[in-house]
């Protein structure tokens, strides 16, 4: 019976590992969403798994090796919990289909994470941490936990990360 299966790679061999197993005729789900990510004082934003190190694979390990798949380069092995590999319900692939846009890449915000409440300018409230009751400007997202807002620190401006469930409107 072909059922997905969740499969571990090596670190930061996601689409390596994915593409190998392709070539190898199997169906591979890598789902992807898009990070920021600053370098040499550029941002931009990329694509990056969901679930570093983890992709999902469908197989019928009836009529297939399962070696076939434990042995694709970047594959380190299949999940399982102590006998043969444990299947993945079709519904939960479906589901993180369903969450993709037209670019194939899952929007983790949905309208619903804690940093997509902001637009940028808005004055917002720090309601934990070291910053407690801090008031400050949202300036973006700089991934699903964690905002960049400017806040006023010794008579300066100043761009801070903070976790996005610390943050409220500031009325």
């Amino acid at each position: 019976m072909i059922r997905w299966y969740c499969v571990t790679t090596q670190m930061r061999a996601e689409v390596w590992a994915r593409n190998n197993l392709w070539q190898r005729g199997f169906e591979a789900y890598l789902p992807e969403y898009s990070r920021r990510r600053r370098h040499a004082r550029r941002t931009d934003w990329v694509r990056a798994p969901l679930f570093p190190r983890y992709l999902f694979v469908r197989a019928d390990f009836d009529l297939q090796s399962a070696r076939a798949v434990t042995t694709a380069p970047g594959v380190q092995q299949l999940i399982a919990f102590g006998g043969p590999p444990t299947p993945v319900p079709d519904a939960v692939i479906a589901e993180l289909r369903a969450h993709e846009g037209d670019d194939g890449l899952i929007d983790i915000d949905r309208g619903r994470g804690p940093s997509s409440r902001y637009r940028a300018g808005e004055r917002v409230r720090v309601t934990e941490g070291a910053l407690l009751d801090q008031v400050g400007i949202f300036q973006c997202r700089e991934d699903r936990q964690r905002a960049v807002i400017l806040l006023e620190l010794l008579g300066r401006a100043v761009r801070v990360r903070v976790a996005a469930r610390s943050l409220v409107h500031e009325q």
